[in-house]
Order: C-alpha cells, then sequence, then structure tokens
C-alpha cells in the first residue's frame, strides 16, 4: 500500500482556516487508473469522485490524508476493518457489499457496459450490407417509378411544344432529358411551357422532397441502428459473453458480474482477463488479446471519448446492465456525526448542480499532454 501523508499542511493547501486543524484527520483511501472518478496525474489526484470529495471536505472543513490501494475491493475490506474513514470512488452499491459495508448518501447512479472494438474494413462491409436492403431499394424503386409515371405526363402534356425529332436516338436521349430534369429538379424551365406542364414540374418537386424526407429518415434509424448492432457483434446480453476472453478490474461489480456467469452456466466459460486500470483494457482491445471490456457505463463512455487509436473503432455494445447507486465508504466507527456532515454536503451539492457539473466535466476529452 502507498501512503501519501499530507498531515495539517493539507488544511492549509485546501484554504481551511486554522480551526479545521482541531478536526480529526480522516483516512482517505483511493483507487488509481480508474478514470473518469479517480485517477492520478503527475502526482496529483483527480476524477469525479476524487473533486466531489474535496469539495465536500472543504465545505466542512474536514482535514484528511490519502493513501492509494491497489482496488476496490482490498480498499472497501481496509474501510470495514477500521483502517480507512472514508473511501473514496464511484463504488457501486450493490446488495452484497451493502450487507457488508457502510456507505455515504449516493451522488450518482450508473451501471455496467461492454466495449467492445471492430476493424474500418469491418465497419465498411456492415454499412455496405445495410445499405443492400429490401426496405431501401424500395423506397428508391418507388421514387423512380414516380418519375418515371411524371416524365410520361409530361411528354403528352408539352407533345406539341416539344415535339420529338424522328429518330429514335434523339427520342431516348430527349426522354431521358425531361427524366432528369424532373428528377433532379435544375432546368424545368426548358421542358415546359403550359401551365399543366408547370404543375407537373411543381408536383415533381414534391415527390423529390417526400422521397428524400423518407430516405433520410431511413437511412437514420433503420441503417445506423444495423450497422451499430453488426459492429458490435453477437453481443446482445451479458450471456453473449461466454466464451470471450473480458477484460475487468479486479474487485469490482464487473468482475462480480463475470464470476456469475461462470457459476451459473454450464457452457462455455468467460476468460476473465484481469486489469490495472481501465486505460490497460482499451490497450488490449486494440491489440485484439481481448474480446470485450466490462466496466461502469462512466468510465467506458470516457475511455470511448479519449480513445485515439488507429485501425479499429471501439463501441459500446452494451449499456446500463444493472443500474446501481454510487457512493462514497465509511469506516463503521466513523462517528455519526462526521458522516452526517458528509451526507449534508453531497446531498447540497447534489441539488446546486455541482455533481452534475463535475459529471459533465469528467466526460470531456483530456488533452494528450494530461494523460
Amino acid at each position: 500500500m502507498k501512503r501519501l501523508s499530507l498531515g495539517l499542511a493539507l488544511c492549509l493547501s485546501m484554504g481551511l482556516p486554522a480551526a479545521a486543524a482541531a478536526e480529526p484527520v480522516l483516512r482517505v483511501g483511493v483507487v488509481d487508473g480508474s478514470p473518469p472518478c479517480s485517477y492520478q496525474v503527475a502526482g496529483v489526484w483527480r476524477g469525479l469522485a476524487v473533486d466531489l470529495w474535496n469539495r465536500v471536505a472543504t465545505r466542512e472543513q474536514l482535514p484528511y490524508v490519502v493513501s492509494e490501494w491497489p482496488s476496490v475491493r482490498q480498499m472497501l475490506e481496509a474501510s470495514r476493518e477500521g483502517r480507512l474513514d472514508v473511501a473514496v470512488g464511484c463504488i457501486n452499491v450493490s446488495p452484497d457489499r451493502l450487507q457488508r459495508y457502510r456507505f455515504s448518501l449516493p451522488f450518482q447512479e450508473d451501471g455496467l457496459a461492454v466495449m467492445v472494438v471492430k476493424s474500418r474494413l469491418d465497419l465498411g462491409r456492415s454499412f455496405l450490407g445495410a445499405l443492400l436492403t429490401p426496405t431501401l431499394l424500395q423506397l428508391l424503386g418507388g421514387y423512380l417509378v414516380a418519375i418515371a409515371l411524371l416524365t410520361g405526363l409530361t411528354l403528352r402534356l408539352e407533345a406539341r411544344n416539344h415535339p420529338p425529332a424522328g429518330s429514335r436516338h434523339h427520342s431516348l436521349r430527349h426522354i431521358s432529358k425531361v427524366f432528369q430534369v424532373l428528377a433532379t429538379g435544375p432546368g424545368s424551365n426548358t421542358i415546359v411551357a403550359t401551365i399543366r406542364g408547370n404543375g407537373i414540374v411543381i408536383l415533381a418537386y414534391l415527390v423529390r422532397i417526400v422521397s428524400a424526407s423518407l430516405l433520410v429518415g431511413y437511412l437514420t434509424v433503420n441503417v445506423a441502428g444495423e450497422i451499430q448492432g453488426k459492429a458490435t457483434g453477437a453481443i446482445r446480453s451479458p450471456a453473449d459473453l461466454r466464451g470471450l476472453r473480458v477484460g475487468v478490474r479486479s474487485g469490482t461489480v464487473s468482475e462480480a458480474l463475470l464470476k456469475e456467469l461462470n457459476a451459473g452456466g454450464t457452457g462455455a466459460k468467460v476468460t476473465i482477463v484481469p486489469l490495472a486500470n481501465i486505460r490497460a483494457g482499451g490497450e488490449l482491445l486494440a491489440s485484439r488479446r481481448i474480446d470485450a471490456l466490462v466496466g461502469d457505463n462512466l468510465q467506458l463512455s470516457h475511455l470511448l471519448l479519449q480513445e485515439e487509436a488507429k485501425g479499429f473503432l471501439p463501441s459500446l455494445a452494451l449499456e446500463g446492465i444493472r443500474p446501481e447507486s454510487q457512493a462514497f465508504a465509511f469506516s463503521p466507527a466513523l462517528p455519526e456525526t462526521t458522516t452526517d456532515r458528509i451526507d449534508q454536503a453531497i446531498s447540497a451539492l447534489k441539488r446546486s448542480g455541482v455533481v452534475s457539473e463535475l459529471r459533465q466535466q469528467a466526460t470531456t476529452p483530456v488533452p494528450p499532454q494530461t494523460r
């Protein structure tokens, strides 16, 4: 365990008054490598949970020292055994944890997600396959048939003003010109000279805009959805992770989910790949040494924004699995007066929008030089 002793000097660095030195110094635990909740940048602790705790401590004038722990499980056990006063992080309040540990007022809710990758070539194939669907072909065919009917009607109404020449080649060229003008729009003044002809041109315009709206709507909803489905492979539920190599941080509810899958099924098992931090999972995905990565939705969304890998495209195959509240963990020996002050500060910061602001900041891309 790596300990970072701050002592009373922390009170001064936090801008707390000298009277705060009379407060008992709280022992606070943090786990590294868990962006955007808790991580270190140039030796400085950052993240949503860390920033929230700093605001709570400043508001309530609570001096503290920070110690780093290798995993969430070990940090929670240290808080349960009284070796820590407060465990800081986006800690899921799962039913089994609620029976073993003492938690603060929840400050947010989050679920689990599954991240996978797909090569750009595979994505292009998925896009082409999604385009060549019967529905899209029917929409395009219907538009072309409507324009062909309007072309025939225009030639009939404008026969006196634009009589076709004697040769068959000239006649086909004249028909194709009228079809092109009605299908695209420009040049309509060259093919009609009567009021009825202008009415056909207006009708062709309405057909174009309605067809374009239908095509855009189809591409936006149906094709994009189909591409996303193909890009995430065959993972439609957590059970589809069986038989895959899945990266997960040790001691997390994500690991507990995978262990439940292995214990509850009789088929293929999940190959659980322990990770030192969530960013290492992105690197393993890039090199195809794991097939999927499981973690908190917020963490994987953050990783998705930060990823700059080339040659593959990460995406979230599943989101919102087992949504649970997230909070800090307290030692059973921490005085109730102190826990009440912390809970009241969390409640006030939630109500004032500070927690929402911190969450929004946590999901914005981090400049490369600060990683």
